[in-house]
């Protein structure tokens, strides 16, 4: 799959779903995930078939689960539902995933992971990639092991986030794992880790060799970020980080995509989380964000945003 640009919107549970990638693409992002999903769930038809709804790019659907025939089915299930691509998730390192040996649990047995990738690309006409982490933690088989497992498995290409999954998100990202999986497969690399800022990604190009970068929490943080980077990365051009008035902007601007779209259930949720993480930050929004999370509709978060100019956020 040719990719636009170098830079890729990351599967983060809870916030990637059809309006974070429809912006994502809106960026100029080469490639937009959804948040993980089930494969158990797919299975049993305990899942949202919108989220393989095209928003603005290919549908990259991720999937978790530990069982290759599972796996499989689910695979085949969101391609017919539209899914451009598919990513086994081998980095989550959530405790209720890892107990079923699922997310970063895989990275523990590199033959079963291999396994997984091998059924599902055996199964599905579309790529199938893999995001795994460094490792599950120092001692076990390290992302070089798992990375040239599932290549010969058949995964087209795999995201290393330069984390142990013991280590959940602390401390710093150790990009050196990122090179060191580069120079050992022949797939392409996407780097994932530590990059709040466009510089950090070009950076990240620079030292590692990766093929591409991988953002994910910097964009909840900051709307601009990905937009931002794409355009430093593809013409060079260095846009300041977004203000008081920008930041509030996106998120009426994504307030009014999130109604544009059916159901108010879990878009709602969803929405809530991103204007939380957002406005973090802003002067005198704690009284906002708890205004926010109280909510009980898009047009009562509506009425909080249009109501709250610029400089009542900027002056508390």
């Amino acid at each position: 799959m040719e990719l636009v640009s170098p830079v890729v919107a990351a599967p983060m549970a809870g916030y990637s779903d059809r309006v974070f990638r429809f912006l994502a693409y809106e960026a100029g992002c080469g490639l937009a995930y959804t948040g993980m999903i089930n494969a158990r769930a797919v299975l049993a038809g305990a899942f949202d078939p919108g989220e393989c709804r095209a928003e603005g790019g290919p549908v990259a659907v991720q999937i978790f689960g530990s069982d290759p025939g599972l796996m499989a089915e689910a695979a085949e299930k969101l391609v017919e539902l539209g899914a451009a691509l598919v990513d086994v998730n081998m980095g989550c390192p959530a405790p209720d995933v890892v107990k079923t040996g699922a997310g970063v649990a895989l990275m523990r047995d590199p033959e079963r992971a291999a396994a997984v990738v091998r059924a599902v690309a055996a199964r599905v006409p579309v790529p199938v990639t893999v995001k795994m982490r460094r490792g599950w933690a120092p001692g076990f088989p390290e992302a070089v092991e798992v990375a040239r497992a599932v290549e010969a498995a058949g995964a087209a290409a795999v995201t290393v986030h330069a984390r142990y999954g013991t280590e959940f998100f602390r401390g710093r990202a150790d990009w050196d794992v990122i090179r060191q999986v580069r120079e050992a497969v022949r797939i392409p690399v996407v780097g994932n880790g530590d990059v709040r800022e466009p510089q950090e990604a070009r950076l990240m190009l620079e030292v590692t060799g990766c093929d591409a970068v991988m953002i994910g929490r910097g964009a909840l943080a900051d709307p601009t970020l990905l937009r931002r980077t794409v355009r430093y990365l593809t013409r060079g051009e260095l846009e300041p980080p977004p203000d008081t008035r920008v930041r509030l902007e996106e998120a009426r601007r994504r307030l009014r995509l999130a109604a544009l779209r059916p159901g108010e259930g879990e878009g709602r949720a969803v929405l809530k989380r991103h204007l939380l993480r957002s406005l973090r930050g802003f002067p005198g929004a704690a009284a906002l964000r708890g205004r926010i999370a109280g909510a009980a509709s898009l047009a009562e978060l509506e009425a909080i945003l249009n109501g709250l100019p610029s400089g009542e956020a900027a002056g508390g």
